[in-house]
């Protein structure tokens, strides 16, 4: 059994594919990295308030009303009962209280097949109709604090020894998320303690909701 440690890239994939229906409507888009027109220079925190393990403020998740934040902790929560029961994962993290999934926890989940499926809605893709629905109930993001967010972790990647970790792009009003340069053959090794190292030290540059994208 090993353990799961690319979760961010397998996600962000997954999103990708998702974002492809029009079913689904994200306010922050997904994707492999890309270069960026914005310079590293003069990005050296991340706007807005900082946030905790038990969720971010209203800040950093978006405007979205009391229901509708509700609507979205309940949806996740439909989800993670999903794997649980019917997605392989028996001990499948409950979401923050902000709705967000634990990319903390579940990165530390046993994946049996070694395919990345407790990122990619279960074995079998048992849960991806409830992780769509609950990604299409995430409360209205800001973009721009979203791409600054990642572009200050980016940046920090790369100042610890992720020499390849690309910049976010911006795209029709979204925020993309960098990183691996070319998902199809991966030149960023996630199991290395460069990069394991980076990660922890620049984890707290991510806003809430992004830590599984980038």
């Amino acid at each position: 059994m090993t353990r799961h440690t690319t979760s961010r890239a397998a996600f962000r994939r997954t999103l990708a594919v998702f974002a492809a229906l029009p079913v689904l409507a994200l306010a922050v888009g997904c994707g492999g990295g890309g270069e960026s027109d914005s310079k590293d220079e003069g990005v050296a925190s991340v706007p807005g308030e900082k946030t905790g393990d038990s969720g971010g403020s209203s800040k950093d998740t978006g405007s979205g009303s009391g229901k509708g934040k509700s609507a979205f902790y309940d949806a996740q929560m439909e989800y993670v009962r999903c794997m649980r029961a019917k997605g392989g994962a028996k001990d499948f993290p409950d979401p923050k209280l902000s709705g967000h999934l634990d990319w903390g926890k579940i990165e530390k989940l046993p994946d049996p097949d070694g395919k990345g499926e407790v990122t990619k809605g279960g074995k079998d893709g048992a849960c991806a109709t409830e992780m769509r629905k609950a990604m299409n109930l995430e409360p209205k993001r800001d973009a721009q604090k979203d791409f600054e967010s990642m572009l200050a972790h980016a940046k920090c990647m790369r100042d610890h020894g992720v020499s390849e970790f690309q910049n976010p792009t911006m795209s029709s009003g979204n925020a993309v998320p960098g990183g691996e340069p070319d998902p199809a053959s991966p030149r960023i090794d996630p199991e290395s303690s460069v990069y394991k190292q980076a990660r922890e030290a620049c984890k707290g540059k991510l806003l809430d909701g992004l830590d599984g994208m980038q």
